[in-house]
C-alpha cells in the first residue's frame, strides 16, 4: 500500500486526470485510489468528473469497446453478459466478518483477513494493458439529510455508463465535501475477456465489507454484481443506517392522488421478487418516485423517504404494452436506454420473453446465435433472451416520474406496503392495526411463494421479512427491533398495508385481476386521511364493500359484484393459522434475538384467529364483523 498516497498517484496519472482527482481534497480517497491503482495496475487512469464531456466519453468509449452494441433508436444500445453470467451469485456473495462475528444463519459471511487475501489475490495486476475508470456519485439527491457519497473504480465502460443512468453525479460534491466527505467504495473488474464476455468465471467473487465501507467485484459483468452502488452498498448502508437511526430499505416510493386530484400521498413498498413490486410503483395516472431502494429518516417528527437512485435496472420479462404502457411507451421512444441480454433482431432491433408480436426466427442473444429450438450443452431449450433481461435508464425517461424527484427534504410518507405471493391466506388489501401490528404480522411475516418455472416446486412460501433478506448485513432480530423503534418521536406514523395479488380458489384460478391494485391504492390512500371506514377482523382492517364498488367504478370503469368481494375478503382462518404458526416456528428456532414483541403480537393473532375460528369456522365472510 502506497504510504504517500498524493505522491504515488501523482507518478501513475497523466497531468489532467491527477489534477482532477486531487481537487477533491480527501486523504482517504486518495488512499482508496492508490491501493487499488498499485494492486490492479492499469495502464492508465480515467477520473470522470459530472462534466458532459466526461460523461459523453463514458457513453462514447461503452460503444468503441464493444462493450455495448448501438441500435435502430436513437440512444439504444444492446449490453451482454457471458452465458454464465446472467444474475447475482448468490454462492460468492459474501460479508467479510471479523472473526468471531455471527450475524445468523440469514447472513452468509467469510472470515476478513481470509476473503481480503483471497480477493485481493484475484485482482493483483488484473488491470495491466486496461484503463482504470474512477467515478463519484451521490445516493440520495444532493445536498439532502439523505446524501451518501460513493466512489466506484472499474475497467468496465458499461458498468460506467450503466452508472451514469442510475446514479447522480457526484464529483463536484466530492469537491465541495472535501475532507468532510465520507463514501461507500466499490472496487470491480470484469478480468479477463473472451469473446467479450468475462473469463473466468469460476473465480467471480463478490465481496462486502461494512468495516470499512468496501464493495469487491471481480470477474463478473452482470449489472447485479457489477454496478455497486446498488443492492451491494445497499448492504453496506443496512449498517451505517443501524448505526445512526435511520432506514435502508428494498422498498419503492411512489405517489397516489387523492379525490380530484387535491392531494398526493406518498407510499414505500416493500415486494418479494415477482410479487408485483414494479408493476405497483408504475400505475397509470400515480407518479414514481423510484422502485428498488429507499432511504427513511425522522425529519421534524414526520417519517420521509427518498429515492437513493435516479434510475431504473429493471426486469424486461413479460412487458409489453397492455399492461405496462408507460413502460413500453418508453422503451420504444428515442431515450438513453442500455438493453442487457435480450434478443438482438435483425434491422438492429430487439426482442424480449413476452414482447408483443411474433417470435423471430433467427438472431443473437447471450448464447450466440439463437433460433427457435436451439438446446444447451444438456439438452434444455435456450430462450431467445434470459428471464432475467434487464433494461437500464434514466427514470426523467418516464412521463410518470414525480416532479419533486430531486427534493432534499424528501417525501411524507403516509403508508408503507407489504406485498407477498400468497396463494391461501392474505386478502387483497388490508390495514394493520398499528405500527407495530404491521412491522410485525405483515412485514416482518412476509412471504413469497416459489414458481414452477424458477425453483420446479411450485407453491413452496418463503419467509423474506420486509423483502430485504438477502441484503441484511445485521442480525435479523436487530433488524426488526430497528425497524419497530424507528417511529418513536413520529407524531403521526404512517399506516402500515399488507397487499396480494395471487389469492386463489379451490380451483387454482385468481382472484386478482392484474388492474385491481390500482383500486387497492386508491383505498390505502383514502384510509391514510380517514376518507373511508373499514371493517375489524382478528388480522386487521378490510376494505367495505361500498367503498370498494365506487372506487372499482371511478378508477377502472368497472362494476364490483358482492359475490367477488366476499371470494376476495372472507378470512381463511385455517390457512392465516397455518401461515403464522409456520412463521412463528421460524422465529422460535432460527432468530434468537427476535425482539419479545415478535413472539407475543404474533401469538396474540393466532389467539384471535383461534377464538374466531371456533365460533365462525375456517371461512369468514364480512358480515360477521
Amino acid at each position: 500500500m502506497a504510504k504517500d498516497a498524493l505522491a504515488f498517484l501523482k507518478g501513475r496519472l497523466d497531468k489532467d486526470n491527477f489534477e482532477k482527482l486531487a481537487a477533491i481534497q480527501n486523504k482517504p480517497l486518495f488512499q482508496f485510489v492508490a491501493d487499488y491503482v498499485e494492486l490492479c495496475d492499469p495502464a492508465s487512469v480515467y477520473v470522470v468528473t459530472d462534466s458532459n464531456e466526461d460523461i459523453e466519453s463514458v457513453r462514447r468509449m461503452a460503444v468503441e469497446t464493444g462493450e455495448e452494441i448501438p441500435l435502430a433508436v436513437p440512444g439504444h444500445t444492446l449490453h451482454f453478459d457471458g452465458y454464465l453470467d446472467q444474475a447475482r451469485d448468490r454462492d460468492h456473495t459474501l460479508f467479510l466478518l471479523p472473526k468471531g462475528m455471527d450475524l445468523g444463519k440469514h447472513v452468509e459471511g467469510i472470515e476478513k483477513e481470509e476473503g481480503k487475501r483471497e480477493v485481493r489475490g484475484i485482482l493483483k495486476g488484473i488491470m495491466k494493458d486496461k484503463r482504470m475508470i474512477a467515478r463519484f456519485f451521490c445516493l440520495g439527491p444532493v445536498r439532502s439529510p439523505f446524501s451518501y457519497m460513493s466512489c466506484q473504480l472499474t475497467d468496465s465502460y458499461y458498468v460506467a455508463h450503466s452508472l451514469d443512468l442510475l446514479y447522480r453525479p457526484g464529483y463536484e460534491e466530492f469537491k465541495r465535501l472535501g475532507s468532510k466527505a465520507r463514501f461507500f467504495k466499490v472496487i470491480h473488474s470484469q478480468g479477463e475477456l473472451e469473446n467479450g464476455v468475462s473469463k473466468n468465471v469460476s473465480l467471480r467473487r463478490v465481496y462486502m465489507d461494512c468495516e470499512d465501507d468496501t464493495v469487491y467485484s471481480v470477474n463478473t459483468q452482470y449489472g447485479g454484481n457489477t454496478l455497486g452502488l446498488k443492492k451491494l452498498s445497499m448492504r453496506l448502508a443496512i449498517r451505517r443506517a443501524s448505526e445512526e437511526g435511520w432506514l435502508c430499505e428494498h422498498m419503492f416510493v411512489m405517489g397516489v392522488n387523492g379525490p380530484g386530484g387535491r392531494r398526493k400521498t406518498y407510499f414505500t413498498g416493500a415486494f418479494p421478487s415477482l410479487c408485483g413490486k414494479t408493476s405497483t410503483s408504475m400505475i397509470t395516472g400515480e407518479t414514481i418516485v423510484g422502485d428498488d431502494i429507499a432511504y427513511l429518516r425522522r425529519i421534524g417528527g414526520e417519517v420521509r423517504a427518498v429515492n437513493v437512485e435516479k434510475g431504473m435496472f429493471g426486469i424486461i420479462m413479460g412487458i409489453n404494452s397492455k399492461d405496462d404502457p408507460i413502460i413500453w411507451k418508453t422503451l420504444h421512444s428515442p431515450n438513453e436506454i442500455i438493453f442487457s441480454n435480450v434478443l438482438l433482431t435483425e434491422g438492429k432491433s430487439v426482442y424480449w420473453i413476452g414482447k408483443d408480436g411474433a417470435l423471430p426466427q433467427k438472431g443473437v442473444n447471450h448464447g450466440g446465435d439463437w433460433f427457435p429450438g436451439k438446446k444447451d450443452a444438456k439438452g434444455r431449450n435456450i430462450d431467445p433472451s434470459h428471464k432475467n433481461a434487464r433494461f437500464t435508464l434514466d427514470l426523467k425517461c418516464l412521463e410518470n416520474v414525480d416532479p419533486n424527484l430531486e427534493d432534499p427534504e424528501g417525501f411524507k410518507v403516509g403508508g408503507v406496503i407489504y406485498g407477498g405471493r400468497d396463494s391461501q391466506a392474505w386478502m387483497p388489501v388490508r390495514e394493520a392495526f398499528d405500527w407495530n401490528h404491521g412491522i410485525i404480522t405483515v412485514g416482518a411475516a412476509l412471504e413469497s411463494e416459489t414458481t414452477a418455472a424458477t425453483l420446479g416446486k411450485e407453491g413452496v412460501p418463503e419467509l423474506n421479512p420486509m423483502s430485504n433478506l438477502d441484503f441484511l448485513s445485521i442480525t435479523l432480530g436487530r433488524y426488526i427491533r430497528i425497524n419497530l423503534d424507528f417511529i418513536k418521536g413520529v407524531s403521526n406514523p404512517p399506516k402500515i398495508f399488507g397487499v396480494n395479488y395471487f389469492l386463489t380458489d379451490e380451483k387454482g384460478q385468481y382472484l386478482n385481476h392484474k388492474t385491481d391494485k390500482a383500486v387497492w391504492l386508491k383505498w390505502m390512500e383514502r384510509r391514510c386521511h380517514g376518507d373511508v371506514g373499514a371493517i375489524r377482523t382478528p388480522v386487521g382492517f378490510i376494505p367495505r364493500y361500498g367503498d370498494l364498488s365506487d372506487l372499482f367504478l371511478q378508477v377502472l370503469e368497472k362494476t364490483y359484484t358482492e359475490e367477488d368481494y366476499v371470494k376476495q375478503f372472507t378470512l381463511r382462518t385455517d390457512a392465516f393459522l397455518s401461515k403464522m404458526n409456520r412463521i412463528l416456528g421460524i422465529y422460535k428456532e432460527q432468530v434468537p434475538d427476535a425482539p419479545p414483541e415478535v413472539l407475543k403480537v404474533m401469538e396474540e393473532e393466532m389467539e384471535r384467529l383461534r377464538q374466531a375460528q371456533s365460533k365462525f369456522g375456517n371461512r369468514i365472510q364480512t358480515s360477521v364483523w
